[in-house]
């Protein structure tokens, strides 16, 4: 100790640092931070001299390296351009990408304040919305799996209308024609098993509140359950969207219209005040209600917070297994080509070119997006098939020429000749014939190594292994992909859409594995094959309602990126 106070003491420069963090703008958050860090000591002199010294050898080596490219030959010139262009557009994409990522994150703090904001003149060019897990690890018994492909249905007209409360305000709207075309992208959540749904969230009201919605490109009306006061509603995620008088569409509304021809009503009621609908589900469920015009929120990728004026149904009346699957959700999202469909709503608007698309990941724990929009529709390595419309208008369905499993084909079923894209069944369902021919190639290929389980009441058909199972992929070397040709009779010029057994078995929590392809002999008359959400898992696929198709690709589905023409390229 006394050596040490004796020692002369040590002379350190003195160190004074500033750090300056400079926070986004509120109205802006997707431009980052900015930190700044300055550094004085009683050496800065020296290092400025220093600092002086490396400047100037500095410029001078880069006014050596500009004159000697610019005076070399004129092919070395063109590549050093070319190089520059294509790094150009990389970071453009680069960046792209980057502002649809701060706006997840930004989107997902669920900030309640509402931001009545004037958006830029461009306008926002994509909404990111952010979705949350439903049931978690709860298993779902077979008569609550998702089977919907609603439709209206004749109702009669009451004398007594809504009882609605007047203490709620009205919903102040922005008008959405200041707004270019643009995207609109829904992270996802869900899975096949054990949840049986994949779901997203809507910020909707005034003040915005949380619905969770399922979606389903197999029904036309977007509703949630709704105080007007509700007769026979379920618990639900949220609390029941409440309207007020000024919130319920007229009965002369165009889009009324759409749903009362549907319905079979009259076009004309002097004494109607609302309409009224009833929806009837594949699965013998129902929903009554009466729509409600609201606005709903989206955050643009610049994080200025936008209000569409949409038309959606203020559900009063549930009946049926609906009531199961809405103990955790709050109503469904309708993705169909519906006039009154939320895609065809948008496109009225101006905001979105009529095209929807979704992308679900085989992941047990179940994620991916939709969109609706173009921006985010690869321009190669899609297949393509022609939207069918008939018999319905509304459906997304394409034209079956040719079925089989592995090398074998399998029998269509009578005139049974379509297929439809139903996001809202979470499971294929195939006609009697083509289930029965089915089964019996199931049996005759899946060997010695797997006996069906009769105890496993998950699903109507499950095997056990010899050995543990403990995916899909234990036992894929016992069955065979199906493959449906679409569109041209001609094998060669058909677009194959393949279903490996990954995309149609699901592992039970028996450690069974069962077959999540049923019979769908009462499932719109037993006249088309439905593609629920087991074998659209693991592709991007669009409904492209510009150009009438629709198109698959394999994708792994984390990420949605978006797909810009090059500046040149550009009409």
């Amino acid at each position: 100790m006394e050596s040490n106070e004796s020692s002369p003491p040590q002379q350190q420069p003195q160190v004074h640092s500033v750090v300056i963090i400079t926070l986004p703008p509120v109205d802006n958050p997707s431009k980052g931070k900015t930190i700044q860090a300055y550094t004085f000591t009683d050496e800065e002199d020296n290092n400025r001299n220093q600092n002086d010294n490396v400047s100037t050898q500095t410029q001078s080596q880069l006014r050596l390296s500009l004159s000697t490219l610019f005076n070399t030959t004129p092919r070395k010139l063109l590549t050093f351009l070319g190089i520059s262009l294509f790094a150009l557009i990389l970071y453009n994409y680069a960046f792209s990408y980057t502002i649809v990522q701060n706006t997840l994150r930004t989107n997902s703090n669920n900030d309640d304040n509402d931001n009545d904001n004037d958006n830029d003149d461009e306008g926002p060019t994509s909404f990111i919305f952010p979705l949350y897990h439903k049931f978690g690890i709860q298993e779902i018994p077979l008569k609550d799996f998702e089977l919907k492909l609603g439709r209206f249905i004749d109702i009669h007209l009451k004398e007594e209308t809504l009882v609605l409360d007047k203490k709620v305000n009205k919903v102040a709207l922005t008008d959405p024609a200041s707004f270019t075309s643009s995207s609109v992208a829904f992270p996802v959540r869900g899975n096949v098993y054990p949840d049986g749904l994949y779901f997203t969230v809507m910020q909707m009201g005034n003040p915005r509140k949380p619905y969770f919605l399922d979606i389903d490109t197999g029904s036309d009306l977007t509703w949630i359950q709704c105080d007007a006061p509700c007769s026979s509603c379920a618990k639900g995620a949220n609390p029941l969207y409440k309207p007020n008088r000024g919130n319920i569409v007229a009965f002369e509304d165009s889009l009324c219209n759409e749903v009362q021809k549907d319905q079979g009503e009259k076009e004309n009621c002097d004494t109607c005040q609302q309409c009224d609908y009833e929806i009837e589900y594949a699965d013998e469920s129902s929903s009554m209600g009466v729509l409600a015009r609201d606005s709903v929120h989206v955050t643009a990728t610049n994080g200025s917070l936008t209000k569409l004026n949409v038309i959606f149904g203020c559900a009063y009346d549930q009946q049926g297994s609906l009531l199961n699957t809405l103990t955790k959700t709050d109503g469904i999202l309708g993705l169909s080509r519906a006039k009154v469909s939320l895609p065809s709503q948008l496109t009225s608007l101006g905001i979105i070119k009529n095209v929807v698309g979704h992308c679900l990941t085989t992941e047990a724990t179940g994620s991916g997006y939709l969109f609706f929009g173009d921006e985010y529709v690869p321009q190669w390595g899609m297949a393509w098939a022609p939207m069918l419309n008939n018999p319905s208008k509304n459906l997304y369905h394409g034209k079956i020429v040719k079925m089989s499993y592995g090398s074998s084909q399998l029998s269509l079923g009578g005139q049974v000749n379509r297929a439809v894209f139903d996001t809202g069944s979470s499971y294929t369902y195939f006609p009697k014939e083509a289930y029965d021919e089915l089964i019996a190639s199931l049996k005759e290929n899946s060997g010695m190594e797997l006996i069906q389980d009769a105890s496993d009441s998950v699903l109507p058909i499950c095997w056990k292994a010899k050995f543990p199972i403990s995916s899909v992929l234990d036992v894929k070397q016992n069955f065979k992909t199906l493959t449906f040709h679409f569109g041209s009779k001609w094998w060669i010029t058909s677009t194959k859409f393949q279903i490996p057994p990954e995309r149609y078995l699901v592992i039970s929590k028996k450690g069974n594995v069962c077959l999540g392809i049923l019979d769908g002999s009462k499932v719109l008359d037993g006249s088309a094959f439905i593609l629920g959400d087991i074998s659209l898992r693991g592709l991007l696929v669009v409904y492209d309602n510009v150009n009438h198709r629709i198109g698959w690709g394999k994708s792994d589905c984390v990420k949605p990126n978006r797909f810009k023409s090059l500046p040149f390229l550009e009409g």
